[in-house]
């Protein structure tokens, strides 16, 4: 027992030292946010409470409010099936050209890898497909051989972050301005999801294993919903109407990293539900 205590009072202390130490010298930790824009992700309580005083309107008799489900636009609709696809990528230290895989051939260790598959899989959904929101199931497939060639231990990384790429006429529109650029739509956005991912596998000099992992996200609050297009993409509630009932296209895309990543076969299972 006091084998184990001790090393965990001294990492505490470290912590601790650590922290204050970064208190002192005026630096702030900060942390990535790679689903920062995305709809899926419900308002902080302090900013929901904003918008709801800014958006305050009566309901008809019996109608659900804001304040009572979150989502008046999609309550008790039933839930509509509007497609499936699958985008394969691969890492790999060479990429054979006569394969159609989209493919990034790795840096030598211990060097990081910037990776970006952009449309790897699309749907394509017809007119008025959806009332008011669309919402994925995402499922990653990892196949990977982390492989440490060097000399000492080191910590092998991967980071995943999917994005989706949004197509619709009414975004075509040029006095539509995407907050997130200052620029015109020009006809598609692009909006983050709840399913980045990142793995840290510390590993003893010349380690090397294949690891296979799976597992799915499932819709919050929708990637793109009739109110997330009035709050935070600025359409007035005539042109949301109108987006759901035009034609859809949404693209799937991957950007990440990878470091003492021998070869990384990715398999992204995307489903898009409707109202």
């Amino acid at each position: 027992m006091s084998r184990l205590v001790k090393p965990l009072a001294f990492a505490g202390l470290a912590l601790a030292i650590g922290a204050v130490v970064l208190a002192a010298s005026g630096v702030r930790a900060t942390r990535p946010d790679p689903e920062a824009r995305s709809a899926d992700v419900l308002p902080r309580p302090a900013q929901l409470q904003l918008t709801r005083a800014k958006r305050s309107a009566p309901t008809p008799a019996g109608a659900v409010a804001v304040e009572d489900v979150g989502d008046v636009d999609s309550f008790g609709r039933t839930l509509k099936w509007l497609g499936v696809t699958n985008g394969f990528t691969l890492l790999a230290s060479t990429c054979d050209p006569a394969d159609p895989t989209p493919c990034k051939a790795l840096s030598p260790s211990p060097a990081s890898t910037a990776f970006d598959f952009p449309d790897i899989a699309r749907i394509a959904l017809p007119k008025k497909a959806s009332h008011s929101l669309l919402c994925y199931w995402f499922s990653p497939v990892l196949t990977v051989n982390w492989q440490n060639a060097t000399g000492a231990p080191v910590v092998g990384r991967l980071t995943i972050v999917p994005t989706l790429t949004v197509e619709n006429p009414v975004l075509a529109d040029p006095a539509l301005v995407d907050p997130g650029t200052g620029l015109p739509f020009g006809g598609k956005l692009e909006t983050s999801m709840t399913s980045s991912e990142r793995f840290e596998v510390p590993m003893a000099p010349g380690v090397a294993f294949t690891e296979r992992t799976r597992d799915s996200a499932v819709c919050i609050a929708g990637f793109l919903t009739r109110r997330n297009l009035i709050d935070g993409y600025g359409l007035t509630p005539a042109q949301a109407d109108e987006f759901f009932k035009q034609p859809t296209t949404v693209r799937l895309n991957v950007r990440g990293t990878a470091q003492h990543v021998a070869f990384a076969n990715m398999i992204f299972g995307l489903r898009i539900i409707g109202d």
